[in-house]
């Protein structure tokens, strides 16, 4: 069983940056994708970042592309969501999640173990 948990959540403003964190444990954190996906109360949840388990390499949506930053650390078994240019927009609760497989997805139906979600809010 895969077990992530996120932290680093918080309220900020506008313009702010903010890392979140999140642990894995439970197999081999490097061989698998990651990701972050996001969601709003009353909204479906969508996808923000994913980084491959073959090469490191990092897609992300349009709407954060140029702001955040995905990356890893597989020493610390540690998935990082580096956002800068925080908008009121951003605001949502940002899941991490870990695949079965080692390419990187944008669809959450890759992804099996998912965390309880950490809360960011930007105000205006």
């Amino acid at each position: 069983q895969v077990h992530v948990l996120e932290s680093g959540g918080g309220l900020v403003q506008a313009g702010d940056s903010l890392r979140l964190s999140c642990a894995a444990s439970g197999r081999s954190f490097g061989d698998y994708a990651m990701a972050w996906f996001r969601q709003v109360l009353g909204k479906d949840r969508e996808f923000v970042a994913t980084i491959s388990g073959i090469d490191g390499s990092t897609d992300s949506a349009d709407s954060v592309r140029g702001r955040f930053t995905i990356s890893r650390d597989n020493a610390k078994s540690t998935l990082y969501l580096q956002m800068s240019s925080l908008k009121p927009d951003d605001t949502a609760v940002y899941y991490c999640a870990a695949s079965t497989y080692r390419s990187r997805s944008r669809r959450q139906g890759r992804y099996s173990y998912w965390g309880q979600g950490t809360q960011v809010t930007v105000s205006s």
